[in-house]
């Protein structure tokens, strides 16, 4: 069975008066297992791939849409229910051949490989229609652990406005989705919407070549999570509020909209399947300020699986008149703190130079630039690097500049709430 353990950074003195506290929690799984076995629950898979006909424009693309699904599947276990979808103007089964999934066995392992093998394109990018018809696949399978990858090469253009949001609103708790773009034709905004909504990854794929090993690399991930379903509990005392909890680490992503009340002192955060690894979440709460020398539990969080509390950590709060105890910043907050900064100005700056906004741009870029040097984020600075010339990463003093591959950019944007993790003492 897997173990969890939870390990809280935190400065817990306020000074007189003050109200907000804050805390990270560090939380790590060991044992996990491979999905669909060690969760006591199966498992369940669906590929789906873009075969819109921008997708024939340059033939490369298709090709290694077709090998990256053939080697997905290659990696999907034995036991697991599947399915390979074929993306355009509606969403068409590829793989098994009657309606439903079918069970991962050598012999089915072999006909989908040779049913993707014969992938054509043709038609519109209707990306609300592939995600319903992948919901209601996963509703068909007896599974209770489901991921999806999902690729595109464009911006949906063959489906009503407002269609992927009602997809989105119809999948969202059913199964998490990893999204890809292939090339530069495709939105980041709504591969991050999906990827958000479904508690999944967005990234660009810039060359056909190197899809491949990323589908490989993703499904053999999705393999390794055993945990099927985790939450996280917080806990708050009466007259105290919420005010966010946002996953920092490996990539910032907010969860406060997504809580479920279960009692009134009591919310639940979505956090999909886990496999050995480790997550650290921002937890902020305001509580009523209390005398001087007071000591108070601010928060309780719990990592849960199928309702049973599996590792714990207390965030606390303690009133003082000192100082040199109250001025004090945890690192591990500071740090975090300074990473969600760095997403959120990336992707504003980008907007502003899309909108053709230079000036604004130039500022928040340089803030990014600076921002990535003091949080030691050396993989966004290099990102970084390929947009702007940098004057002085101390002062944030950047220059636009004047020719940016379109690809780069987008890298830029999608890998933006990547984050490094704190370097802690030994």
């Amino acid at each position: 069975m897997a173990e969890f353990r939870a390990e809280v950074f935190q400065n817990e003195y306020l000074a007189d008066g003050a109200t907000d506290v804050h805390g990270v929690v560090s939380v790590t799984c060991s044992g996990a297992g491979t999905a669909g076995r060690a969760s006591g629950t199966e498992a369940a898979e669906i590929v789906i791939v873009d075969t819109s006909g921008s997708m024939d424009m340059p033939p490369a693309k298709i090709a290694a849409a077709r090998r990256a699904a053939k080697v997905a599947v290659e990696e999907i276990v034995d036991g697991t229910w599947f399915a390979v979808l074929s993306g355009h103007t509606v969403a068409q089964m590829v793989f098994p051949p009657h309606p439903g999934l079918a069970k991962m066995t050598d012999v089915t392992r072999r006909e989908a490989v040779e049913a993707v093998g014969r992938l054509r394109s043709g038609g519109a990018t209707a990306i609300g229609a592939w995600i319903t018809a992948a919901t209601e696949l996963f509703d068909q399978a007896p599974a209770g652990q489901r991921h999806a990858i999902l690729l595109t090469d464009g911006k949906i253009e063959g489906e009503p406005p407002g269609a992927l949001g009602i997809a989105l609103e119809r999948a969202a708790g059913k199964f998490q989705c990893d999204c890809r773009g292939i090339g530069s034709d495709w939105v980041v905004d709504e591969l991050r919407r999906i990827a958000t909504a479904l508690l999944g990854t967005v990234d660009i794929v810039a060359k056909p070549d190197d899809l491949e090993a990323d589908f490989e690399a993703m499904m053999r991930d999705a393999m390794s999570r055993g945990v099927a379903d985790a939450r996280l509990r917080v806990w708050a005392p009466q007259g105290s509020e919420v005010l966010f909890v946002r996953q920092v680490a490996p990539q910032v992503d907010d969860l406060t909209g997504r809580g479920t009340r279960i009692s009134p002192l009591v919310v639940e955060f979505p956090t999909g399947a886990w496999s050995d690894e480790s997550r650290d979440y921002h937890v902020a709460v305001r509580v009523p300020p209390a005398p001087v020398g007071n000591e108070r539990l601010a928060a309780r969080v719990e990592l849960v699986v199928n309702d049973q509390v599996l590792a714990k950590g207390l965030v606390k709060a303690i009133w003082s008149v000192d100082t040199n105890l109250t001025t004090r910043i945890d690192p591990a907050v500071a740090h975090y703190t300074g990473q969600a900064q760095l997403a959120d100005v990336i992707q504003r700056g980008l907007a502003a130079k899309s909108s053709g906004d230079d000036r604004t741009a130039t500022v928040l870029l340089g803030q990014a630039a600076k921002l990535a040097h003091d949080t030691g984020n050396e993989q966004t600075t290099r990102l970084l690097a390929k947009v702007v010339d940098v004057v002085d990463v101390e002062a944030g003093t950047v220059r636009l500049k004047q020719q940016v591959a379109k690809t780069d950019e987008m890298a830029l944007d999608t890998r933006s709430t990547k984050t490094t993790r704190i370097r802690r003492e030994p």
